[in-house]
């Protein structure tokens, strides 16, 4: 069955192309900095936003009349991929992402889930060959069923603990049969409404241990694919314990899992916890955690996480500037972790969504390119920090002198050093003509 027939493959049509379903900037096999676009960006296709939602939210029933989604059951279910699959194929992008329960039916049974994945397994596989699309990355919801409505790993059940355990551990499995390239772990309930009925240093404890676990099972199972850590400040919960980059970074060295782990980024999770994303981008790589990334965009009226498919260049072209000048992706890559309006209920919306979300990525990788290229942001910084390069600021930085040293220093030289200026606004105009040029 093709459930999108009006809709042909969507072909790269150049910038000045009048065709609604076509691409303007997004050229798969170009190449740029020696790399194809569709390699730099590897972009993937989401299930759960993309497929399963049916429009309801809490003022309202379903707005989607899906006919993937008018069976639950195992044939359902596999319609429900099937249509996926032919949504990737057209779009052209190489990957999709998904969670367990995306794809099974629903069940309260241990054995029935592991069933169920198993099977499901051997389904998507042969999509997959058939389409010639990857595994972006594989994940467990841990936070939809009622038994989590006090979190997963730092539930105060043990037996919760164990549940949670369970499903990582089959769709770790399903991952790695799928041939994914990481494995993302998010906490969306792992964190606390109140105070009042939670001990920080428990649970903290239990969500450290559960990491642990999830580590020491990647080597038993042998995969060699990335974990994956995605930051929130808040919602569902009042407060997360995956805040944002620096939090996990602080999480990862507290409980001996650096070197182990890295970051999954989303961009409205990084302006929900008062960041920009430039901001998230380069501290992950600053700190040697980068991954991959959740790539949409929030509504500046609305404070909370609205999943929408990105079209800011100018966002994405800075964080793209970050990746790139630390040398691209190795596993990860883009995932449209993005919804439609609720209003939007003509299926041809998901294909002209995905189309401004892959051309927005598009857009922001040839001007970061050209940022990289005109070199004036890499050349003022480095002219910036030049005098740590100095015999006296290696001194300085090197740790084989004291404070008194320093201060002895200054004196004996007279030192009277001034500021220079930082430059902003000059910067600030030269990415604004490059990126609106």
């Amino acid at each position: 069955m093709e459930y999108f027939p009006s809709v042909p493959e969507v072909p790269y049509g150049g910038p000045r192309s009048d065709t609604p379903l076509s691409f303007r900037h997004y050229n798969p096999k170009e190449t740029i900095l020696k790399r194809t676009m569709e390699d730099h960006l590897r972009m993937s296709v989401c299930f759960w936003h993309t497929l399963c939602w049916n429009g309801r939210d809490i003022f309202g029933e379903d707005t989607f009349a899906r006919p993937w989604l008018v069976r639950s059951d195992m044939e359902g279910q596999k319609a429900k991929v099937d249509a996926g699959f032919e949504l990737v194929r057209k779009l052209g992008v190489p990957f999709y992402s998904f969670h367990d329960v995306d794809v099974i039916p629903a069940t309260d049974s241990p054995k029935e889930y592991e069933s169920y994945m198993a099977e499901m397994t051997e389904h998507l596989g042969r999509r997959m060959e058939e389409g010639g699309v990857r595994l972006l990355w594989g994940t467990a919801n841990l936070f939809g069923h009622r038994r989590y409505l006090h979190g997963a790993a730092t539930s105060p059940d043990p037996e919760i603990f164990a549940w949670a355990a369970h499903q990582v551990r089959h769709a770790m499995k399903a991952t790695q049969a799928l041939g994914g390239e990481n494995y993302v772990l998010w906490g969306g309930r792992e964190g606390y409404e109140t105070l009042l009925n939670t001990d920080l240093r428990q649970e903290r404890r239990q969500l450290g241990r559960f990491m642990r676990l999830v580590v020491d099972h990647k080597y038993a199972l042998g995969f060699d694919g990335t974990l994956l850590i995605e930051p929130k400040p808040h919602e569902p919960t009042k407060h997360q314990y995956d805040y944002d980059v620096a939090a996990v970074h602080s999480f990862l060295s507290e409980f001996g899992l650096l070197g182990e782990m890295k970051v999954n980024l989303e961009v409205n999770h990084a302006t929900l916890a008062g960041h920009s994303f430039h901001h998230e981008v380069a501290s992950a790589l600053a700190l040697d955690i980068f991954g991959s990334v959740d790539a949409n965009r929030g509504d500046p009226q609305l404070g909370w996480d609205t999943d929408q498919f990105p079209a800011q260049t100018d966002e994405m072209t800075l964080a793209l500037y970050e990746i790139l000048n630390h040398g691209g992706f190795s596993s990860g890559g883009f995932n449209f972790d993005a919804r439609l309006r609720r209003a939007s209920t003509d299926p041809i919306d998901l294909f002209s969504a995905h189309i401004m979300g892959i051309d927005t990525l598009a857009l922001a990788l040839r001007r970061a390119v050209a940022l990289i290229e005109e070199s004036t942001l890499s050349s003022f910084v480095a002219n910036r920090y030049r005098g740590w390069s100095s015999d006296f600021g290696r001194h300085a930085l090197g740790g084989d002198c004291s404070l008194a040293d320093l201060s002895k220093q200054v004196v004996e030289s007279d030192l009277r050093p001034e500021p220079e200026s930082g430059g902003q606004e000059h910067l600030e105009l030269a990415v604004h003509r490059t990126i609106y040029r």
